[in-house]
């Protein structure tokens, strides 16, 4: 009976812990549908062609105010590239779409504190940057030729081209076709995702109950020098993360349960920076892309994510800005309470279903809209 009640007790958590960023992963998916509904990616190729400074920049921010998935993210990401946008600006919005999102910080703050808000936005340009340079001295020009022209064997999963009609974001907003071209991005991502969401959250779930503090306390060396702790707990943090396959937000919970375990600041760090290399998604690159670009991706991001996290923990070890460990986090994540969560999660089920209504009554048809406000065509935005 032991053994079945541990298995009870981790439903329970990866339930709890899907309740505390569920309000979260519906924001993210509403924002990554509507920016798809109003902003062409022709025109974002456009943009983001060369891996410069500018194009880096405008890569940032297009990922910042597109998705807070990195399944999601990985998918955008690969159109941009194929379509002609460098493969410095296609990373950066992979890092910035799934690292300086508003809903990313929000549930961190309430769940963590401000201080992994500050360091995860922060590090998100750090990661970027650090990404750049790495890319730069070591750009394998061969392998980016062959990874454009590479046929994605597994079929892999393609946003459509729809744009909404107006000339400024505003018509666009405004147009009435964007609500329903909104919900079947929102269908879309969903379908994609829905598997290794709830798969993930499982796993941190029989992770957290299965796995004493003690053993986590002496995987990521507690009590060590800094200067043996601190490199090894990135690496650990983000070998962990390779395994727990879930995305950007779903980390947020395990990652809490880590941090009042022992782990340290820049351990956490590197756990949610790499949730860009769990296992699934590592077959979508090699699927994406090619066996070895998939390889070459893995190494920029695993050291890339290595030496942020390293970089912030210094930092904020400096600023003495390292927050003291909650050691009751479990209980937290566990508690149910008719709080800012429930309300959030409220809204977030009402939305969903008005997507669901939407989708239902309008299926997807990505070549063209019949209601006469919408058709595929190029974004007719101003320049």
């Amino acid at each position: 009976m032991g053994f079945v009640h541990h298995v009870w007790d981790a439903l329970v958590m990866a339930a709890a812990m899907a309740w505390q960023v569920g309000w979260s992963l519906v924001l993210g998916f509403t924002l990554s549908g509507i920016i798809q509904a109003v902003v062409s990616k022709e025109r974002m190729r456009r943009q983001l062609g060369r891996s410069g400074f500018r194009e880096v920049a405008l890569a940032t921010g297009y990922g910042a105010a597109s998705s807070s998935c990195s399944y999601a993210a990985a998918a955008l990401s690969k159109t941009l590239f194929k379509k002609g946008a460098g493969l410095t600006p296609s990373l950066a919005f992979l890092f910035s779409s799934t690292n300086l999102v508003v809903e990313l910080g929000i549930i961190l703050y309430l769940l963590m504190g401000w201080q992994f808000t500050v360091a995860e936005w922060i590090g998100g340009i750090v990661l970027i940057a650090i990404m750049s340079l790495l890319v730069k001295l070591t750009y394998p020009q061969k392998l980016v030729e062959e990874a454009r022209a590479h046929v994605e064997s597994g079929g892999g999963h393609e946003h459509g081209s729809d744009v909404v009609a107006g000339r400024t974001l505003w018509d666009k907003l405004r147009n009435p076709a964007t609500k329903v071209l909104v919900a079947q991005n929102v269908a879309m991502d969903w379908s994609m995702l829905a598997k290794d969401l709830i798969g993930g959250f499982l796993i941190a779930g029989f992770l957290t109950i299965f796995v004493p503090p003690h053993v986590w306390k002496s995987l990521f060396f507690a009590g060590a020098p800094a200067l043996v702790q601190v490199p090894l707990n990135a690496v650990a943090g983000a070998l962990i993360a390779i395994f727990t396959f879930v995305c950007s937000i779903g980390n947020v919970p395990m990652a809490a349960v880590l941090w009042g375990t022992g782990i340290s600041f820049g351990g956490v760090l590197s756990f949610l920076y790499a949730d860009l290399i769990v296992l699934p998604l590592l077959d979508v690159y090699r699927t994406y892309y090619g066996t070895r670009m998939a390889t070459y991706i893995f190494s920029i991001f695993f050291v890339t994510m290595i030496v942020s996290a390293m970089i912030m923990e210094v930092v904020f070890s400096a600023l003495h800005q390292i927050p003291a460990p909650n050691t009751h986090i479990r209980e937290t994540v566990e508690t149910f309470s008719f709080n800012y969560t429930f309300w959030l999660n409220v809204v977030a089920a009402c939305a969903v279903g008005y997507f669901i209504y939407l989708n239902r009554s309008r299926p997807m048809e990505h070549e063209h809209h019949h209601d006469g406000h919408a058709h595929t065509h190029q974004d007719e935005s101003p320049r």
